[in-house]
């Protein structure tokens, strides 16, 4: 049990924050134990084609006997949406001290393998290679389906955002995953690490709440005294994997098939950058199409924060199945 000790500013100051960068750390959990995680093994199967000859034992070799990961690979991402190559460049920035600490300590209780038990006597160029081929190993297996994937999360970072505004933290923290709880300021998530119990006051550092596709089970960072930061299934994780429906034959002829297919995917309020990302098409083309669907009276739209959200309307829903 990992126990967090919020008071009032602290929950005043929780965020929720995406991280490319620890996706793609926490994705070689999955070459280990893939019967394990049986949402992510349609990924898998397309990642193992992108991969081609490419050599990730040493990537491998980071995740630990209780498929931990070391630390100064996952940081508390710094923006509510972070660019890969920025927190790539803080890791390369990383104390050497600090990376041979965080390696061993995600292979607590384990044996340390070989290949990073060497690589240790020289930690700075350890830190430099690990970073070289996790730059290699995103471009061939997560940057090809970002846009997509980055569509799934934003859409769990609005629906915490609406939880927290209808209902505060007790409401946010009811149905963010079953092994957190929260009462009177305490926020508990139940790990499934044997032993490991612990208490940490967050006491004005703010708590950054990042939604994962590459996690069955809610996790913290693996040194308390890191800066607070819960990591979470995102709601809707199966659908990253699946493309979007194809439009029926009938709306097509009707309005087009680019007009059909943001009908098709506006089962759900989405914005027109989540159009975007989800049918791989640029925002002015979205823009241009939504124009002339919202004058046809087939989609409405209603501002949220920044963002105007468009969903389809009664008689569009009779249109779409």
């Amino acid at each position: 049990m990992h126990e967090l000790i919020l008071d009032v500013g602290d929950l005043a100051e929780t965020r929720f924050a995406l991280s490319p960068l620890l996706e793609t750390v926490l994705s070689l959990r999955i070459w280990h134990q893939p019967g394990y995680y049986v949402r992510q093994r349609p990924w898998l199967a397309v990642a193992a084609r992108g991969l081609g000859d490419l050599d990730i034992a040493l990537l491998l070799a980071l995740v630990g006997p209780r498929r931990l990961v070391p630390d100064f690979l996952t940081p508390r991402p710094g923006r509510p949406v972070t660019d890969f190559t920025a927190e790539l460049d803080r890791a390369r920035a990383c104390d050497p001290d600090r990376v041979a600490a965080d390696i061993r300590a995600a292979h607590a209780g384990g044996t340390l393998p070989d290949m990073l038990r060497s690589g240790l006597r020289r930690p700075a160029r350890l830190r430099d290679r690990l970073a070289d081929l996790l730059q290699t190993y995103w471009t061939a297996t997560l940057a090809p389906h970002w846009p997509r994937l980055r569509g799934v999360l934003e859409a769990d970072l609005r629906y915490r955002a609406s939880r927290l505004a209808d209902g505060g933290a007790a409401l946010l923290f009811a149905d963010l995953d079953p092994a957190i709880t929260f009462h009177n300021g305490r926020l508990r998530t139940r790990l499934n690490i044997p032993h490991t119990d612990t208490r940490t006051p967050v006491t004005g550092r703010g708590l950054c709440l990042v939604p994962t596709l590459f996690v069955n089970a809610p996790g913290t960072p693996n040194n308390p005294d890191h800066p607070p930061m819960i990591i979470y299934p995102a709601r809707g994780s199966a659908t990253a994997w699946q493309p979007p429906p194809p439009a029926p034959a009938v709306l097509a002829a009707l309005v087009g098939a680019p007009k059909a297919a943001i009908l098709t995917a506006l089962v759900q309020p989405r914005s027109t950058t989540d159009l975007a990302h989800l049918l791989t098409v640029t925002p002015s083309a979205i823009s241009h199409h939504l124009k002339t669907l919202h004058a046809a009276g087939l989609v409405g739209r209603a501002r949220a924060g920044r963002s105007v959200l468009y969903i389809r309307t009664a008689l569009a829903d009779q249109l779409t199945p």
